[in-house]
């Protein structure tokens, strides 16, 4: 075998280097090998964290017979769908649109040109319950490609016209971004309050009520099994819940529901921190055991978030705790050398050369009392050991054959309860990590290291408003380790690569939610510490999305897009808006146009931030949990944003009045301060030289501290402390 994914930056690709199919990674080469030969092309997408990947990998992609026949007459690409959400994207359409689902491993068999003309997922390598298997399935393709050509070109080019109409869907869905709208020239619809039902006639409440029918009242969360955190939906509800709508009362509740289910649920690694990629039941209890980086980066800030505005000071203190621990696990489990944050954790463990799905993870009561001791009971009494119990949902039973449970609680603790449980977590801990540990996937995914980076000063500002200075300090260092590292490593002048692997970027460019994931960093990281850099590298990321993602009125996911995936779903592509487990690129480009505009007062950005979320019209009253976060930035919009810049001559009555605007009980403005001692700056003032407009002229003086609350960068009179500061938020 050639070894061509030996040196590729995705373990999950490293992981197959050694397999007896000839792999190609994705590329023209590979193609052109298909030519060549005039064979089809098998496509295995998957990721290095995905239990069933890992099963398929052994059953089939190590078999030498399964092997032989695929290089015989297949040319056969392995595709990390974290690496490559273009490819997975258009792929997943192909598959969905052919047998009704989804998932990984995910099996596309194309023409030499990209077109699909047959996919499934997980095919097993012997028949079961009528299915074919996975070597009949490659008899039938490489039969049909080499006896029925044109039955197989007619599938194809049906397959590509169907996918083709689905991006022209996408496009009707963003409507026109010509540059006249862009520039302000045609007046942007008022989403936030225009049409669509709700108790105000707002678009943003008739969400809420949605979600509010929408909710399991009993465990919290949306719908049933399997369920997953809805992060970007708990943004949008987070938001709106600081605003004046009538529905405001409601996100909140559905917010502090879903967020303590989800803390005291088996989700949460309730010995580290950390959350899990999903449960298997609606009772949150049995994980499908990967943590993502995408999904804690989300949670951390949210929790983060949450520890301010909960309902209750019992929830308020949990979610401190959360984000406390969560912050640590992933500065512990996925910091690599450099400051980045590497992508995922598996959800299996190797165990005596077998891989064990939540190995790790799970406890049986004999291994409970062997650790404990004689508060084994008390701690039994505590948990919710029935749910928890993977014997119930699928699971396999240990060497001995017994099942293991999860840690779930599934319940607010009193508190005798929980000083139990915090007294007995070390010793739980320190048994769990003599155990062999899950594999780490160590490739640095520039979008979701920027969302980390936010969420990590997010919480680092948090905790230290709490007091809990040195668990602040270290999320403060890294969040600006990592995003010291996007910029050394993955940015090139304008150019943003999407991955890197010890060190090094390599492969594509980044896709615009890279872009726009690594400004929302840097734009919350300058909030957070008032470093310019920080700013100004967020303003380039911004200007150069713009660029080019956003062409001709048409925004695009890639700035460039392979001819097969062209091939696959028609020439014309567009953007598609709608959330996965992480916003969309659209969404999050609309956020950081809109922050942008509100420190640099460019009316352009806010014009084409609003008309980025035309689609939530649509969307929203039906689907919220699609457009989460563009709700959240059409919440924002709806409320201004406002702005404050403080400037002063003193850091700890600077600091205090950041921390009354984070602390009121309105929508947090966007924030920019400057701290200079009387005599540094001219004159003795604080905001020479500034690159933030939102600072340029808001001089303090000698005064120690002064706080400029404005909308549009038009500013209401300055006040100096935090009474007149909380005062001035209240009016709206």
């Amino acid at each position: 075998m050639a070894g061509r994914l030996g040196n590729e930056a995705s373990a999950y690709l490293r992981q197959h280097a050694g397999n007896p199919v000839d792999w190609w990674p994705f590329g023209d080469e590979a193609f052109a090998e298909a030519r060549r030969r005039n064979v089809p092309v098998f496509v295995s997408i998957g990721y290095a964290a995905c239990h069933w990947c890992h099963v398929m990998a052994h059953e089939s992609f190590e078999d030498p017979a399964t092997a032989e026949y695929l290089n015989q007459n297949f040319v056969s690409i392995k595709v990390d769908r974290e690496e490559r959400p273009d490819v997975d994207a258009v792929y997943m359409a192909a598959t969905q649109a052919m047998t009704g689902q989804g998932g990984w491993p995910m099996s596309v068999f194309t023409l030499p040109d990209g077109r699909t003309f047959y996919a499934g997922t997980y095919f097993s390598p012997r028949r079961v319950q009528g299915l074919p298997s996975f070597p009949d399935v490659l008899e039938a393709v490489s039969s049909a490609y080499r006896d029925r050509p044109a039955e197989v070109e007619q599938s194809a080019a049906q397959l590509a016209t169907h996918l083709a109409s689905a991006q022209q869907g996408n496009r009707r869905l963003l409507g026109p971004l010509t540059d006249s709208a862009a520039a302000g020239m045609v007046p942007a619809p008022d989403l936030a309050t225009g049409s669509g039902g709700g108790t105000d006639g707002g678009v943003l409440s008739a969400a809420v009520e949605t979600l509010a029918g929408l909710e399991d009242r009993q465990f919290g969360g949306f719908g049933g099994a399997p369920k997953f955190p809805p992060s970007t939906t708990l943004r949008f509800l987070l938001a709106h819940a600081r605003s004046d709508a009538s529905t405001a009362a409601e996100a909140a509740a559905l917010a502090d529901r879903t967020l303590g289910a989800m803390a005291r649920s088996a989700l949460y690694d309730q010995l580290e921190g950390g959350f899990a990629r999903y449960t298997v039941d609606r009772r949150w209890a049995v994980p499908h055991f990967e943590k993502m980086l995408y999904d804690n980066a989300q949670l951390l800030g949210l929790y983060a978030q949450w520890a301010r505005t909960a309902g209750s000071a019992e929830d308020r203190r949990l979610a401190l705790r959360v984000t406390r621990e969560t912050a640590g696990w992933l500065v512990d489990r996925l910091r690599v050398d450099g400051g980045g944050l590497a992508s995922s954790l598996d959800a299996d463990t190797i165990e005596n050369g077998h891989r064990v799905e939540g190995g790790t993870y799970v406890w049986t009561l004999a291994q409970l009392r062997e650790v404990l001791g004689a508060a084994a009971g008390g701690v039994e009494e505590l948990l919710d050991l029935q749910a928890g119990n993977l014997g119930a949902h699928g699971g396999k039973p240990g060497p001995d054959g017994v099942f293991g449970s999860t840690l779930h609680f599934g319940r607010p603790l009193d508190p005798a309860g929980e000083d139990l449980w915090l007294g007995i977590r070390a010793e739980l801990l320190a048994a769990r990590n003599r155990r062999p540990q899950p594999e780490r996937d160590s490739k640095v995914v520039a979008g979701w290291n920027g969302l980390a980076v936010a969420s990590l000063a997010a919480a680092a500002v948090v905790l230290g408003d709490a007091g809990e200075q040195d668990a602040a300090r270290r999320a403060r260092q890294a969040a600006e380790d990592a995003a010291g590292y996007l910029l050394r490593v993955h940015r090139t002048g304008t150019t943003l690569r999407r991955v890197s692997h010890n060190g090094s970027a390599q492969g594509i460019e980044g896709l615009l939610e890279d872009y726009a994931g690594v400004a929302e960093g840097l734009f919350a990281l300058y909030a957070a510490t008032g470093n310019e850099d920080w700013y100004t590298a967020a303003e380039s990321l911004v200007r150069s999305a713009q660029e080019r993602f956003l062409s001709a009125g048409v925004l695009q996911d890639t700035a460039i897009r392979p001819n097969q995936l062209a091939n696959a779903q028609g020439a014309q592509g567009a953007a598609d808006p709608m959330d996965g487990p992480a916003p969309s690129g659209t969404a999050l480009f609309a956020g950081v146009l809109l922050t942008y505009s509100a420190y640099s007062g460019s009316l352009q950005h806010r014009a084409l931030a609003q008309r980025l979320l035309a689609h939530v019209e649509i969307v929203a009253p039906r689907a919220p949990q699609a457009v989460g976060w563009a709700l959240s930035v059409l919440q924002a919009l709806q409320d201004g944003p406002r702005e404050l810049a403080v400037t002063g001559t003193d850091a700890a009555s600077v600091h205090g009045l950041l921390r009354s605007a984070r602390d009121a009980a309105g929508p947090v403005p966007v924030l920019a301060f400057r701290i200079t001692p009387e005599g540094d700056g001219k004159d003795g003032i604080g905001t020479a030289g500034t690159r933030v407009p939102l600072l340029e002229g808001r001089e303090p003086g000698s005064k120690p501290a002064v706080a400029y609350l404005c909308r549009g960068m038009v500013c209401r009179r300055p006040v100096t402390s935090a009474q007149e500061l909380t005062e001035l938020l209240a009016e709206g």
